[in-house]
Formats: C-alpha cells, structure tokens, sequence
C-alpha cells in the first residue's frame, strides 16, 4: 500500500496541471530535473520557493518527501507542505492532504478530515476529488452514506471527460445504488471510460455483453 500511494502523488505532481504553467524559471527547471531523477537539484531549486510560499513547489516538495527522492522519505513533512500549499488554494494540495488522511500517513487517519479537503479540491472542479468524495459518499465514511451524493461527484468528474468518473458511473447505474439498476445508462458510461483505454470499464462492458448474449440464448431455447 505504502509503495501504490507514493506512486499515486509522485506521477499525479508531475503530470498535472503544474505544465500549464509557461513561464521558464526555477520551477520549471526543478520538474525537469525531477523527471530526469536529478533529485539533488530539484530538491535545491524547489526549498527556497516553498519557503517563500509558493504553493506549487511546496506541493512538489511534498510529493519528494512522499517518495523519498532526494530527501529521506517523511509522511509527516509531506504533510506540512501539503497543507501550506492546501491553505492557498491549490487543489492538487487539497488532493494530497485528503489522501493522507484517508491513508493515515504523517497524519491520524481521519476520513471526517478528508471529506473536509476533498470537497475544497472537488468544488474547484479537481476531478481525482471528485471521484474519491463521490466513494466516500459511497461508503458512508467521513460523512453519512448518501447515494444520491455517491452519484453526484462521479457525475462531475465524468462529465469533464475523466475515465475513473465514468467507470464509476457505470458501477453505480449497473447496481442501483439504491435504485433500480439501468443497464443502458452503465452501459453509456462503461463505453464511454473504455474508449479511453480504462481496463475496468472495458471488462465490465465485456461482461454486460456477455451477459446479454447468454440472456438472449436462454430465451431463444425456452
């Protein structure tokens, strides 16, 4: 668990939204040298920004702290710069500090906390949040079980193109959740998350497929 959420933060901080940003300068070069594992140089472009409050570079910091590159590998210090980042509003920050305590890592584990960061980071459209307020919703952890919520957030993320989000719905549609099942509306959601390559989506798109071709066979024979 601990090696598949430091994977989690360190591939989510490089490939997000951080490479909108256009402008060369110190920030810039220390996700270069983090993607080519230049860890020593990152770690010495991004501590003098973090310290001067740069939200960014403090999430990246966080994320070294996670996996340990060029620093010694400290939940509790990842935490920190989380939240500083968390404070000025920066919804990958939001992601981390949630997912930190959902995992209890540099942090007691608190889903009530969580939900409280997660709905910051979903409410700015971060469509990760989205998709994990939407399981805790599910759940009933950190904030009453609610199907109709447990729909909702997947539905925003899905709705923004996300895969997770769709394959989610199609979960939510082909069980109920807490309605009666509509297999069309799974089966529009399942196709929509496998077209995007989600392996998930695509196995239960199969499996409904299957199904329904058994289906057919059985009444034909009655």
């Amino acid at each position: 668990m601990a090696a598949t959420f430091r994977a989690l933060f360190v591939s989510y901080i490089l490939l997000s939204s951080f490479a909108a940003r256009v402008a060369a300068g110190p920030l810039d070069d220390a996700t270069a040298a983090m993607e080519r594992r230049d860890y020593a140089t990152a770690l010495r472009l991004l501590r003098p920004l973090a310290d001067q409050g740069d939200a960014d570079a403090q999430a990246r910091l966080a994320a070294m702290f996670i996996a340990g590159q060029g620093v010694p590998q400290d939940y509790a210090e990842a935490a920190k710069w989380f939240r500083k980042a968390a404070d000025q509003g920066s919804t990958i920050a939001q992601l981390g500090v949630a997912a930190m305590y959902i995992a209890g890592r540099g942090v007691p584990q608190d889903h009530t906390e969580a939900v409280r960061w997660l709905r910051r980071a979903a409410d700015q459209g971060d469509t990760i949040a989205q998709c994990l307020l939407g399981h805790e919703y599910a759940t009933g952890q950190g904030v009453p079980q609610d199907d109709v919520d447990a729909v909702k957030w997947p539905q925003k993320a899905a709705d923004q193109g996300n895969a997770v989000g769709q394959c989610l719905l199609g979960v939510k549609y082909s069980t109920g959740a807490g309605a009666s099942p509509d297999y069309e509306e799974a089966a529009k959601w399942f196709r929509k998350a496998a077209d995007q390559g989600n392996a998930t989506a695509q196995a239960m798109l199969g499996a409904m497929y299957f199904s329904a071709k058994v289906c057919r066979r059985t009444i034909l024979r009655l």
